[in-house]
């Protein structure tokens, strides 16, 4: 159950603190010590090791232990009572997580659809799955199971759905769970409730037709001759956000080639269970379009619904050539091969990632390149925690957090002590080795963004620019190579290069968008046909992404004043305008990438500062810190849910949340706000959290996409309180705040 202000009663306890379970409810858990993360060049792959022979020779990490849940062996620390004690007291902690690379790696869970598809590629490609992964898999799954209805929904905090229980549900199942487990016949009877999955929406409808447990009749149509559509035509793919384009890409092959894994013992069981009628019964047509309401969350468009109806009714049957079918298949399947090429088989992320490999699977067969490609980079989605195995929302968030840590120390005045240089040293390198040199391969001919000189999200080996990951990169190098003591590993020429990346990512709006700028129309939002996700048809402006550039161009022009200074200056007038009409008459501004009103108002009061706005000159900064002062809890912090993100409407949660809390006081700083009581009983609560190795507890879930979907940024609680109390103590002094 959900509590009306989105506050998800899931247990957050780890599967060794459960209650014991009856015999049919047993799972084995494998044996964390024999768990390793590799690191290579921030490319992060779990393995179990075998034999006693394995583990002296590949030792665990204190890094493996945390991501683990395992005891760490780091010291207690003494209590801090100052911003500065507990800011040493959190590097401590954090420093001995660093990686080998430089980096920090972490958990980046949180949406529960991401598992079923892997594991349905590997099911209906037979592909051996290691028993290890099979138990930690099957255990992550129960434990994020609801405890009262048994069902799962989108994400983690979510209320159950029928693609949540459906998908997790027939997982469980392929992995070898027993359909008599109570938990299992708790979640039937939720799924049943819901209408069973037929009710489910699309993406659900394709994979389970992938596995022959449902008809393609039941699957909306996407075909491939879409990609023929000359570029110039308002709604070609080239058009639609990055990653909406590169799922429905494979996937308009495997469901232009109606594609299904012959029917067996287990996806014949597995069709009643699934299903609240026998399967000889039902007209799977007619369920094109049923949907639980649960998970119609942007319902599709009358227009939408006109469409799919010529397609199925007129264009397939009637009028489609089999040459422009084969024409649209054979293009899908070249860039298919291009982004599998640009990205070294590590895709773009963990959606599109198993339909690629299915792809390669259906056209060039088991013992292919590229097939047995995908199958050794698709582990790399893979995150092994105290509760299992999951899968992450991409390959890692290697260069954002590191990037934002390098930051964050620098803020606290600390980025020149002797004994945090050695990390810092480190993160710089592994920033400096992140940083792509070259451009795509058929760069045009793709649709892919220009990005020599940029950085990703991950890593490099995937390859996709990132607006706001590229600037804060390029500030993170910027911060340390203009400090005494830190070698110039990122060249004048290579910093240049990131810029000139940076100035193509302008809407004409004046902001700036993530991947690209925005190709398409909104309207395009009428071709929605995921249903459980809204705003995913194409690149929007972004507060935050708009910030980052923002103050990375200020940042850079300090250092080389004249590299393209006119359009520089002009670039940062228009996003500052585009930052001061995103104001929404409260003061706030909407965040689209973490939760939610708190997040974007970091950002936003960071660009209006850099250009000398503030509270002491400006009434939207003056209304931006009032809107969060209206809001401060007893407690001194802030904390709101994911429903903001659902609903655009500030979502109190009923407990303050550390990551939040430290966004607020950061926004408060740097709008110049005057007055210290507020901050200081801010940070009085964040400091009184910190546990006594220096470590803050996890909280509730800080990210967000596409509006109905939350995912998990673990390294948050460590980046932004030591950021928020290293400003605090630059402004106010390293006073007693406990």
């Amino acid at each position: 159950m959900t509590r009306p202000n989105g506050a998800q009663k899931r247990s957050n306890t780890s599967i060794k603190d459960q209650a014991v379970l009856s015999p049919q409810e047993h799972h084995e858990k494998t044996d964390y010590s024999r768990w390793r993360l590799r690191d290579d060049h921030g490319t992060h792959t779990w393995h179990y090791l075998e034999t006693d022979e394995e583990i002296k020779a590949w030792p665990q990490t204190t890094a493996d232990k945390y991501f683990l849940g395992m005891e760490t062996g780091l010291p207690n620390l003494p209590p801090a009572r100052k911003p500065l004690e507990s800011i040493r007291n959190g590097l401590s902690f954090f420093s001995a997580l660093q990686l080998e690379p430089g980096n920090w790696a972490c958990e980046y869970g949180g949406p529960m659809f991401l598992l079923p598809g892997l594991v349905i590629t590997w099911y209906v490609t037979e592909t051996p799955i290691h028993e290890a992964f099979k138990t930690e898999m099957k255990n992550y799954l129960f434990a994020r199971q609801h405890p009262e209805d048994g069902g799962w929904g989108l994400h983690i905090e979510g209320d159950s759905s029928v693609f949540g229980t459906a998908m997790n549900y027939t997982t469980l199942r392929l992995l070898g769970a027993d359909p008599e487990d109570p938990r299992l016949i708790k979640a039937r009877q939720t799924l049943w409730k819901l209408g069973g999955a037929l009710n489910g929406p699309h993406w659900a409808k394709f994979w389970l037709s992938v596995l022959g447990v449902l008809e393609w009749e039941v699957v909306n149509p996407v075909p491939p001759e879409i990609w023929l559509l000359p570029d110039w035509v308002p709604i070609a793919p080239w058009r639609w956000w990055i990653h909406i384009r590169m799922v429905f890409l494979p996937m308009s092959y495997i469901y232009s080639k109606k594609w299904s894994y012959p029917l067996n013992d287990l996806t014949r069981q597995l069709r009643s269970e699934l299903l609240t009628q026998p399967f000889e019964t039902i007209k799977f047509d007619n369920h094109r379009n049923t949907i639980s309401p649960l998970d119609n969350y942007h319902p599709k468009s009358w227009f939408l619904n006109v469409i799919n109806w010529f397609l199925v009714y007129v264009w397939f049957p009637i009028l489609r050539p089999a040459s422009l079918a084969k024409k649209g298949e054979d293009w899908v399947w070249w860039l298919v091969r291009a982004e599998d090429d640009n990205t070294s088989f590590s895709n773009l992320g963990p959606v599109n990632g198993p339909l690629n490999a299915l792809v390669c699977y259906i056209h060039d067969g088991p013992s292919s390149y590229n097939f047995r490609e995908h199958l050794k980079t698709l582990p790399e989605f893979l995150w092994v925690k105290d509760e299992g195995m999951l899968m992450n929302g991409t390959n890692g968030v290697q260069v954002w957090d590191t990037a934002f840590l390098i930051q964050a120390v620098h803020d606290a005045g600390l980025a020149e002590d002797p004994k945090w240089k050695p990390m810092l040293l480190k993160a710089l390198e592994f920033l400096e080795d992140q940083q792509i040199s070259e451009e795509c391969r058929d760069q045009q001919k793709c649709y892919r963004q220009q990005r020599k000189g940029a950085w990703g999200f991950s890593t490099k080996k995937q390859g996709y620019t990132v607006s706001d990951c590229t600037s804060e990169g390029l500030k993170a190098v910027m911060l340390l190579q203009n400090l005494p003591g830190y070698p110039k590993l990122v060249s004048e020429r290579r910093q240049k290069d990131a810029i000139d990346v940076l100035l193509t990512m302008q809407n004409k709006s004046g902001g700036c968008a993530s991947y690209e700028p925005t190709r398409g129309s909104e309207l395009l939002e009428y071709l929605n046909a995921a249903e459980v996700f809204g705003r995913i048809m194409v690149e929007y402006d972004y507060p935050e992404c708009t910030t980052a550039v923002v103050t990375a161009l200020h940042m850079f022009s300090k250092h080389f004043p004249d590299y393209r200074k006119d359009e520089i200056a002009a670039f940062k007038n228009r996003a500052i305008d585009y930052i001061r009409r995103a104001q929404r008459p409260d003061g706030s501004w909407y965040g689209s990438w973490g939760i939610c009103f708190t997040y974007a108002g970091m950002f936003a009061l960071e660009s209006l500062a850099c250009v000398g706005e503030t509270y002491a000159n400006s009434e939207r900064v003056r209304r931006a810190c009032q809107f969060f002062l209206d809001r401060q809890m007893e407690d001194g912090g802030w904390g709101e849910t994911y429903r903001s993100c659902e609903t655009g409407v500030y979502c109190q949660h009923p407990q303050s949340q550390v990551v939040q809390t430290s966004w607020v006081v950061i926004a408060l700083l740097e709008a110049g706000y005057p007055e210290r009581g507020p901050l200081e009983r801010a940070l009085r609560m964040v400091v009184g959290r910190q546990q006594k190795n220096g470590e803050w507890k996890q909280e509730a879930i800080e990210g967000v996409f596409n509006k109905s979907c939350m995912i998990s940024y673990p390294n948050y609680k460590f980046i932004f309180p030591i950021k928020a109390l290293g400003m605090f103590a630059k402004r106010f002094g390293d006073v007693e705040l406990i």
